[in-house]
């Protein structure tokens, strides 16, 4: 029904925005993605999904519409409502969210708060195939990325960096180059951390 919203941007919390159009103040939820992209006090333009609920009406902002793709097939996943989407979306970009359900990467959606292993699962069956499709991934490439990425993981861990600070470091890496080796990843690592 409501698709986006553009206006000002009147209350900014990392759970929810307030947007005045036109006089009329829309409170948006929004995840930590969305909430670090946005300016503040400035005119925005959030991609919608609005929740139709017995008991609520609610509206979600996104700052891109592939958010707000990927948050409308989580939700159709059933056991995954719109605020464990909305974590989801929160703890992982949404492109990091693509390439774990694309990968079958069940650590990665399972380290998110309020998702179990079966719901994991169920995420990665249901939603694979149409993120594949919907974004056009290639699922090659996505193996091998993460057995570099891995890789190099594996290795900086040796060599006593902790795993939550080198994966940030890989990731920026492989974010501009994705076809880094694993030796070029870990030499640009070690020089970033």
């Amino acid at each position: 029904m409501i698709t986006q919203i553009r206006g000002r941007l009147v209350e900014k919390n990392p759970t929810y925005v307030v947007v005045d159009c036109s006089g009329v103040g829309y409170l948006l939820h929004i995840s930590l993605n969305t909430f670090s992209s946005l300016p503040e006090e400035e005119a925005v333009k959030l991609y919608t999904h609005l929740s139709i609920r017995e008991d609520a009406h609610t509206l979600y902002g996104f700052v891109s519409k592939t958010e707000r793709e990927v948050f409308k097939l989580l939700i159709s996943v059933s056991g995954v409502g719109p605020s464990i989407a909305r974590t989801m979306l929160s703890s992982m970009s949404a492109e990091e969210v693509q390439q774990a359900i694309a990968s079958d990467n069940v650590a990665t959606i399972q380290s998110v708060k309020g998702i179990g292993a079966k719901t994991a699962q169920r995420v990665i069956v249901d939603l694979k195939d149409k993120i594949l499709k919907t974004f056009d991934i290639d699922e090659v490439s996505i193996s091998e990325s993460n057995t570099n990425k891995d890789e190099a993981l594996s290795a900086l861990e040796v060599l006593g960096f902790s795993r939550k600070q080198s994966e940030k470091v890989v990731t920026a890496i492989l974010k501009e180059s994705p076809e880094s080796t694993v030796e070029s990843l870990i030499k640009r690592a070690l020089k970033n951390l």
